[in-house]
C-alpha cells in the first residue's frame, strides 16, 4: 500500500473554499479512482487553517493516475487560491503495519 501525507496551510478567510473544494477531490478520489482506498482530510488542534491529508493507493502508479485526474487538477486551480504558497509538504511511503477497529 502506498501511503501519501500532506500537510498545508490555509489563507485566512479561505478556510470554506478549502474544505469544499478538497472534499469534492476526496470523493471524487475514492469513488472514480479504482486505485484510491482511503482520503483522509483531517484539522489540526488549535490551527484553523492547517491541515493534514492521509491517503492510501494500491501502489505509486495509482497516485501518478490520481495527479492525473481531472478532479485533481480542478483541485490544484483552487489549491492556487486558498495556499499560503510554498506551504505544502507532501510525505510518500508504504504502509507497513495498520491496525483498525472498522471490523
Amino acid at each position: 500500500m502506498f501511503t501519501v501525507v500532506v500537510q498545508m496551510q490555509v489563507q485566512a478567510g479561505k478556510r470554506a473554499d478549502f474544505l469544499a473544494g478538497m472534499a469534492e477531490n476526496a470523493a471524487s478520489s475514492v469513488r472514480d479512482e479504482p486505485g484510491c482506498q482511503r482520503f483522509d482530510i483531517c484539522s489540526v488542534d488549535r490551527n484553523d487553517h492547517r491541515f493534514v491529508l492521509y491517503e492510501h493507493y494500491t501502489d505509486a502508479a495509482a497516485f501518478d493516475a490520481h495527479r492525473a485526474a481531472p478532479h485533481f487538477q480542478a483541485w490544484r486551480a483552487i489549491a492556487e487560491q486558498v495556499l499560503v504558497p510554498g506551504s505544502q509538504v507532501t510525505t510518500t511511503g508504504s504502509l507497513l503495519v495498520t491496525h483498525s477497529s472498522d471490523g
